[in-house]
């Protein structure tokens, strides 16, 4: 079942309508916060655990679980935090720009709300440095909510005072990490650290801190005015609620969309995107959540859920929910090879495997693309995706053996066919 208009949390994702303060209140947003925040901290952090409501970001936390890790009474010396991941930089991922050019106030109220609820003395969102449009914005609408007393001293008439900081990044995938981005917003090289401590124990300036994605955040003030059991009501078991699906690559229409979690993929590329270019059979495979998670070949995806567990069971991942799809025109080696120079590029060299075994894996690559390599050779890259897998201090290293291993997974009679066929014409 598709989602209603009326159930949309993002009515504004396209920009039809001004991102201003005036156009976000006509639009639902800070109607009556002070209410929200008069629920109190453990009020707030139930409501949002009965909503089902994950981590937007990728990884799929709980979110008033991770909310309710934050110290009940914060020290003075040591004032908790609220840092929101804008840095989005992972290829194919693009809907949290969207939030933020055309609904910024969903976000800074978000911010509010989930600061309150965590016992923050403030929130740093800390936005990628190529996002430049979209960080103006977002400057300015925090500059309208303090003006109108929505945050800042006495926030929306709480007796709660509340800033929120805007922090841009320098454009490294690696500060999309949670503690990469508090290394990187302490003024420090982008580089994650060892847990534990986890950041609700010693985060940004050693001082608990919870760190959420943006959609995670934004979707949180609609959550409490229309109620747990409402939000609840979408997606299946342990799927709960709506999400933004970004659809690119081979498809008639791409674009960012709002829907119901576990919709099945057929479904939402047929209602949003106009269908595959050339017809369902010219579908040759697609990457479900964004490039860091492995590809689903089109037979097993056509009528796979599209939420954490459904695509869990295909051995691949919801991730940020940036749907890549890639017709038969795809030379499927090629584009893992290119993900693959990506993340051997942005790896932060910290840990051995993933600084030496990114760019071993790229350069195994570019022969496997060529067909200018062994056999032998497949079993051997498959083996290193797995001596680099799990062995790094952050996800970088799993997410470059990933997208390798699903190749090799589905597509190594392609593999085997280049370098038959590069043998045959060295013979000749």
């Amino acid at each position: 079942m598709a989602l209603a208009d009326k159930d949309r949390i993002f009515t504004n994702v396209y920009g039809y309508q001004p991102w201003n303060l005036k156009a976000a209140q006509a639009r639902g947003d800070w109607d009556n916060t002070k209410a929200i925040l008069e629920k109190g901290r453990d009020g707030i952090v139930e409501e949002i655990k009965a909503s089902g409501l994950r981590g937007r970001g990728g990884a799929g936390f709980p979110t008033g679980l991770k909310w309710s890790f934050m110290p009940k009474e914060p020290s003075p010396a040591k004032p908790g935090f609220l840092l929101i991941n804008a840095d989005e930089s992972e290829p194919g991922s693009c809907k949290d720009r969207e939030i933020i050019r055309h609904d910024p106030h969903k976000l800074i109220e978000g911010a509010l709300v989930a600061g309150f609820a965590c016992g923050a003395r403030a929130a740093y969102i800390y936005i990628r440095g190529e996002y430049i449009r979209e960080a103006e914005v977002l400057f300015a609408a925090v500059e309208e909510a303090y003006d109108a007393g929505l945050i800042g001293k006495n926030a929306c008439g709480s007796g709660y005072d509340f800033d929120v900081f805007v922090h841009r990044g320098a454009g490294a995938y690696i500060c999309g990490e949670e503690t990469a981005m508090i290394e990187s917003l302490e003024g420090k090289k982008g580089q994650p650290r060892l847990k534990p401590p986890f950041p609700a124990g010693a985060g940004l300036y050693g001082c608990p801190s919870t760190v959420n994605n943006v959609e995670s955040i934004a979707v949180s003030p609609t959550i409490m005015r229309r109620g747990a059991a409402w939000f609840s009501g979408f997606g299946r078991e342990n799927n709960h609620g709506t999400k933004l699906f970004q659809i690119s690559g081979h498809v008639e229409k791409p674009c960012v969309v709002e829907e119901e979690m576990g919709i099945p993929f057929r479904e939402l590329i047929e209602k949003h995107c106009g269908g595959i270019r050339g017809g369902w059979d010219n579908l040759l495979a697609v990457i479900p959540g964004g490039s860091s998670v492995p590809l689903v070949p089109a037979a097993q995806i056509m009528d796979a859920p599209m939420d954490f567990d459904g695509l869990k069971e295909l051995q691949s991942g919801l991730g940020t929910a940036a749907v890549i799809v890639m017709d038969k025109s795809t030379d499927i080696v090629r584009a893992i090879s290119r993900l693959s120079y990506f993340y051997k590029h942005e790896s932060c060299g910290q840990c051995t495997p993933c600084r030496e075994g990114t760019g071993w894996m790229w350069r195994v690559m570019e022969r496997l693309r060529t067909g200018d390599a062994a056999v032998e050779e497949i079993d051997m890259l498959q083996q290193v995706t797995k001596q680099v897998e799990g062995h790094t201090i952050c996800a970088l290293g799993d997410a470059a053996a990933w997208p390798i291993q699903g190749l090799i997974r589905h597509f190594r009679p392609e593999l085997e066919r280049r370098i038959a066929d590069n043998v045959m014409e060295a013979a000749e």
